[in-house]
């Protein structure tokens, strides 16, 4: 027998085995169940339970069950209603079920393990709540990997359960943290076989960008970029405006060597003018990572109550609940309504939340919807006084400059705009961002800003793309012609997978229920140096499923499109709908 102890999804082949385990565990030994003379125990959610597997070469050791929150029904629903227990209606809950090991294996690490890979796959698809039952006398243990009680208790034939929840990210940072010499010590001995990495993230946080490690980090090998589409992260295709191009290798050796101006006077100056605004109402920052993390540490507390648009830019709920500990809550964006965002719903939550912090991406990112200018100036206008506003305009170029906030956030101090001048205007590598509020909110983030924030290359990169604004918009016209195309060379490969376009420089994939998960797809489409990205971890709304595609020039769209091709060959078999017999809203979505 193999010492590893392989980690994987259940196949058909383990079902048999998977229902027997269960009838000698739970109805002989247990004697939760009456025993049958099958010798096989079923439930109604067998057919939409996930399970995961731990065995040793050939040999099964154990499983567990988890049932993911689009099923939209819990093993718990047998024993209590949803007013017993209301975070079953929330969206991003995932049930634990069934944790059950072979008597000769309960003396391993197979449970601890099978916990741990049901933690990991529920991370990967978006999850942030955990709900169990776990057997009375063994509550100890699900204490111990950070679950707790709810105060209800279910019996189940002669079995008595504790109903146990925990929040995804500290059961996380448990099983890294206190227990992370057991998890290194364990991780030895696993064959990994999930599509959810071992480990999650150093920070916690689901950063896109993959494709630079292919490239690699330490710089030795950067031809690899001729080699690689980096279609996981959304830099522009084009490069910067000529000026903006000349200002950085005009004089390459003055431009790195040399202090730029302290507080970006100049930048600053260029962005008044360009965008019409006051100058005293405008800040910059290296990135709009930059300006976040600065505002948001200074505004926020752990008491402070934020909301933000689920699927929504991860970066928002890193900072928010894992560096800074606000409670966080999620207004819904639903894929039957097209993703918008509804504003009498929105108006409705914000006004009874008593939020300090309300985050909006304008146009989303990843969902690739615009919200019109005038609606969103119409909620927050109607708003309590007491909530901020953050507007987030990175992709607000690929629609139209007259629909930002800017000018609306510069007089009224509830609303701040943060843009990025990475995207549109190709400047990702020497990062660059400002943010508009009002003088006062603008003049204390800019108290707050460290001398030479903006270095000289993009401060001198920045005010040359903005004295150039018919480049760009020639560039950004053609984008919107590469996505078109793009977007019906892939609806054309298959048509049982849904290919949605957006407003801006990127689509989506969202592939058949019951076929190979996001992840899946991902991974063989790197096989071809063509990288992708999951969306899965940025909220369970995608349910494992759905691909986010950034358009690259004609070149590299072709490699996509042909990546993906053979990896929907490779992956065939786990398809259950072929091109012809499409799914309803299959195709491309506008």
């Amino acid at each position: 027998m193999s010492r590893l102890l392989s980690l994987r999804p259940a196949d058909a082949d383990d079902l048999p085995w998977i229902h027997e385990l269960r009838h000698r565990v739970y109805a002989e030994e247990l004697g939760q169940h009456a025993p049958n003379d099958e010798g096989r125990l079923f439930d109604g959610l067998d057919g939409d339970n996930v399970y995961l597997v731990a065995a040793r070469g050939q040999v099964r050791v154990g499983f567990v069950s988890v049932t993911p929150p689009w099923v939209g029904r819990y093993g718990l629903d047998k024993y209590l209603t949803r007013a017993d227990l209301p975070l079953l209606d929330e969206a991003d809950v995932f049930e634990v079920r069934l944790l059950t090991v072979e008597p000769d294996a309960r003396a391993g690490a197979a449970a601890a393990l099978l916990m741990y890979a049901a933690l990991r796959w529920i991370a990967s698809r978006g999850g942030r709540r955990v709900v169990a039952m776990g057997r009375a006398d063994l509550v100890g243990m699900y204490r111990a990997a950070g679950l707790r009680p709810v105060g209800l208790t279910v019996r189940s034939g002669a079995v008595e359960f504790e109903v146990l929840t925990g929040e995804v990210a500290e059961l996380t940072r448990g099983a890294t943290g206190r227990h992370a010499a057991t998890l290194i010590r364990l991780a030895s001995g696993v064959d990994w076989r999930l599509d959810s990495s071992f480990a999650p993230r150093p920070d916690g946080c689901e950063h896109g960008g993959a494709s630079f490690t292919a490239i690699g980090t330490d710089f030795r090998s950067l031809d690899r970029r001729l080699e690689v589409v980096a279609a996981d992260v959304l830099d522009a295709w084009f490069a910067p405006a000529p000026g903006a191009r000349a200002a950085l290798t005009q004089d390459a050796g003055w431009v790195a060597r040399t202090s730029p101006p302290t507080g970006a006077e100049g930048l600053l100056a260029e962005i008044a003018a360009a965008r019409g605004l006051p100058l005293e109402t405008l800040a910059v920052g290296a990135g709009s990572s930059d300006l976040i993390f600065r505002a948001f540490g200074r505004w926020l507390t752990p008491a402070s109550r934020v909301l933000l648009m689920d699927p929504g830019y991860g970066e928002y709920a890193h900072v928010t609940e894992r560096v800074i500990g606000c409670r966080v809550d999620r207004f819904r964006l639903r894929r039957e309504e097209g993703w918008r965002i509804d504003p009498e719903r929105l108006s409705a939550v914000v006004q009874a939340g008593e939020y300090d912090l309300v985050v909006v991406v304008n146009p989303n990112n990843p969902t690739g919807r615009h919200w019109p200018a005038a609606e969103l100036r119409a909620v927050i206008a109607g708003a309590p006084a007491r909530t901020r506003w953050w507007i987030d305009e990175a992709y607000l170029g690929y629609v139209d400059l007259a629909e930002s906030l800017a000018p609306f956030a510069a007089r009224d101090p509830r609303a701040v705009v943060c843009t990025s001048m990475s995207k549109t205007y190709a400047l990702s590598g020497v990062r660059a961002a400002y943010l508009v509020a009002d003088p006062e909110t603008a003049a204390q983030i800019r108290r707050w800003t460290p001398p030479w924030a903006v270095g000289l290359p993009a401060q001198l990169a920045a005010v040359a793309a903005l004295r150039d604004p018919a480049y760009y918009a020639d560039r950004l016209r053609h984008t919107h012609g590469l996505r078109r195309k793009l977007a019906s060379d892939l609806a054309g490969v298959d048509a049982s997978v849904l290919v949605e376009e957006s407003v801006a420089n990127f689509l989506s994939l969202t592939l058949p229920a019951g076929g190979p998960s996001a992840a899946a797809l991902v991974a063989e489409c790197r096989r071809h140096d063509v990288y992708l990205r999951d969306l899965s971890p940025l909220s369970a709304a995608y349910e494992g499923r759905t691909v986010r595609v950034a358009v690259r020039d004609t070149v590299e769209n072709a490699r996509i499109v042909s990546a993906y091709r053979a990896a929907l060959t490779s992956l065939r078999p786990a398809f259950p709908a072929r091109a012809g017999s499409a799914p309803a809203g299959a195709g491309v979505a506008r």
